[in-house]
């Protein structure tokens, strides 16, 4: 029986208002809470915000999600 090869997908997100840990804290905290993600990485300094998940995310669950941390989706 073959293994399943899982490819995760990497998504990079801009995001505006971020200015410090505590923002990309907040930013990442929100995102990882939806279903199939598996990392998120946030940089106030670049206002990146780099998703891994499974699957492809909607982009208005993302953007609903840095809406809660109290943050804008670019």
């Amino acid at each position: 029986m073959a293994a399943e090869t899982q490819t995760e997908l990497t998504t990079v997100y801009q995001v505006k208002g971020m200015t410090c840990g505590h923002c990309e804290g907040a930013v990442s905290g929100e995102i990882s809470g939806l279903p199939g993600v598996t990392s998120v990485t946030a940089v106030a300094k670049t206002g990146e915000v780099t998703v891994v998940s499974a699957a492809p995310l909607d982009r208005e669950a993302v953007r609903a999600a840095v809406d809660e941390a109290g943050y804008e989706l670019v």
